[in-house]
């Protein structure tokens, strides 16, 4: 079966760009500014975005690219006689369901806020009386499914058209959408009377607010949130690096992708700080800031119902793009290897994700007694954990491990295709960098992801 191709590189950029940007832009970044500190952390972050981020992305884009195929079957492949590292393959496809188990949860999440929101549920309630409408929503087990579940119908019935017409012509026309309300909330925002501070907070670095938080937790949220943003280590960008053609180099198309998830989490940030700041509310609120902080501000702005759908209607696209996306690399897969045509294998796959997300859903009604990892944790928390901190820094470790040294695919054929086009190439210099420094502080970030969470 031939492989399918983008139409365009824009479409690759925003494709990928999508898949970055998600919830953990819009909503964690902002927080994780908030919790650590304001702008140092923001320069930390940019930071270990240029030095982690880029270079592990640039290895996932050249192995799709150079094996043409989806993450179960990219080492079978590239080094058929090497099969330990076939292991990976199936394990990043599993990271994909996993990822799904919950996020589809989450993205209708996200749709049933712009429901309430566009219908004025939260007028004239305050903080309290936004929390309550936010679990009494967690507790409505029909509607999560329903919600989900047209979330799940709708991603793979995008997908089943194919890639250059489905997936492609929809997240471009999403992805633009999303920018424009993103730029339209942020001026907003920066104009509002006292938001002036929330710039300050955001934009200025103070390291003596940083040395209050802690310069070493700085640093390592800083250097994880850097590394996550980018989704790595499960095949979802490889899987856009094998619809690619050789054209451009992929360094600096990770870069330019790099670029655009960086420039949608600090929009977000613009978004926020002010208005929080305007309204007197805690910027380090921390994950509530959206659910039940951001309702409550919108509560007092000037066409507030109006901005506030906006804004839940651009957190819908930027985790819808990120679902299209990841549904893509399960398509890919189960293709790879069953055989299936592509829209058989979307049918098969949206049942099954229908049944695979209610231990998430339930884990708000039926199953709320059940905390996995202790304390209030959820099923959604459980399977967080084993994507963001096994799934996602061990897939990458094993990656640029395998990309940098013999005993897998090698510099060599890793520099060769990183560097096939026009474009920013990798050095040669960089070799000792990738290969000996890059994985220990992935492997540092991994060993603290586990303390962070155990002690």
């Amino acid at each position: 079966m031939k492989r399918e191709r983008l139409g365009s590189r824009l479409g690759f950029i925003l494709l990928s760009a999508g898949c970055a940007i998600g919830i953990g832009n819009v909503w964690k970044f902002p927080y994780m500014v908030g919790q650590n500190g304001g702008g140092a952390f923001v320069l930390i972050y940019l930071f270990f975005l240029i030095i982690m981020g880029v270079p592990a992305l640039t290895v996932e884009f050249s192995l799709g690219r150079a094996s043409q195929k989806s993450p179960v079957k990219i080492y079978k492949e590239l080094t058929p006689d090497k099969k330990v590292w076939n292991i990976h393959g199936y394990l990043a496809m599993a990271g994909n369901y996993i990822l799904m188990m919950f996020y589809t949860c989450v993205t209708g999440w996200m749709l049933q806020y712009f429901v309430k929101t566009a219908a004025g549920e939260f007028e004239g309630a305050d903080v309290a009386g936004i929390s309550a409408i936010f679990n009494e929503m967690l507790g409505k087990t029909g509607e999560m499914i329903v919600y989900t579940f047209a979330v799940i119908i709708i991603c793979f019935g995008i997908n089943s058209i194919g890639v250059q017409k489905g997936l492609e012509r929809v997240t471009k026309y999403m992805m633009i959408a999303l920018l424009v309300i993103m730029v339209a909330l942020a001026v907003n925002s920066i104009f509002l009377k006292g938001g002036a501070e929330g710039l300050k907070f955001y934009l200025v670095p103070d390291f003596a607010r940083m040395q209050e938080v802690g310069i070493g937790k700085v640093i390592v949220s800083a250097m994880t949130q850097s590394f996550f943003t980018l989704s790595l280590g499960i095949g979802s960008m490889a899987i856009f690096g094998s619809y690619l053609d050789k054209e451009r180099s992929l360094m600096g198309e990770a870069i330019n992708v790099a670029a655009l998830d960086t420039f949608v989490a600090f929009v977000s940030g613009l978004i926020m700080f002010p208005a929080c700041m305007a309204y007197g509310v805690d910027v380090n609120s921390g994950p509530p800031l959206i659910f039940e902080t951001l309702p409550n501000i919108f509560n007092h702005l000037p066409m507030g119902r109006l901005w506030g759908s906006l804004f839940f209607v651009f957190m819908s696209f930027a985790a819808l793009s990120t679902v299209l996306a990841v549904f893509e690399n399960i398509i890919s897969c189960t293709m790879d290897v069953t055989g299936w045509s592509r829209k058989k294998t979307c049918i098969v796959n949206a049942v099954a994700m229908m049944v695979l997300v209610l231990p998430c859903i339930y884990g708000y009604s039926i199953w709320s007694g059940f905390h996995p990892l202790g304390g209030s944790s959820t099923v959604l928390d459980l399977e967080d954990f084993v994507v963001s901190n096994i799934l996602l820094p061990l897939g990458t470790l094993t990656y640029v491990v395998y990309s940098t040294v013999k005993y897998g695919w090698g510099w060599d054929k890793f520099m060769a295709e990183a560097n096939a086009g026009k474009g920013i190439k990798v050095k040669k210099w960089m070799r000792p960098y990738m290969t000996f420094v890059l994985p220990v502080m992935i492997l540092i970030l991994f060993i603290y992801s586990m303390i962070d969470v155990f002690m």
